[in-house]
């Protein structure tokens, strides 16, 4: 019996609830602060984290709440990743709204929850707590991620 890969047989208005937030590989980088630039619409990443970012896991500590707990938190739904114009490149929900195969790295391709770690894809190990930065610096902590 073949293996059902639904990422590829579904859109993402079609998935599950379960199915959709399987989609998110653990890489943390939505949880980065992000400026934008007010001429060009261009996105610049800090390695500046929410203060509910586990930096061992990549995954938020207040999942259920953040957005009460964050009013700029943004909630993923299969009719805003489309608006989320964002979401870093190699984004599973990227990648399915635009019909782009996942990457081998990622967690439902390799059935491995540490592989985006180890591929090197996550913000483990390289972002700084929001309580340690000055948000008026944020701009000296832009990081252009290379994967």
């Amino acid at each position: 019996m073949a293996v059902r890969v639904f990422w590829l047989e579904k859109t993402l208005e079609q998935m599950s609830a379960e199915e959709f937030e399987s989609l998110c590989d653990g890489c943390g980088k939505c949880c980065l602060h992000k400026l934008e630039d007010e001429d060009s619409g261009d996105v610049y990443y800090t390695k500046v984290a929410c203060r509910y970012l586990d930096h061992d896991t990549c995954r938020c500590q207040e999942y259920t709440d953040r957005q009460r707990l964050v009013e700029a938190c943004a909630v993923l739904t299969p009719q805003t990743v489309g608006d989320t114009y964002w979401l870093p490149e190699t984004c599973a929900y990227r990648l399915v709204a635009e019909g782009i195969p996942l990457f081998d790295w990622h967690p439902l391709v390799s059935g491995d929850p540490e592989s985006v770690h180890t591929a090197g894809i996550s913000v483990r190990g390289r972002v700084v707590h929001e309580n340690t930065v000055n948000q008026d610096d944020l701009e000296d902590y832009v990081i252009r991620w290379v994967n």
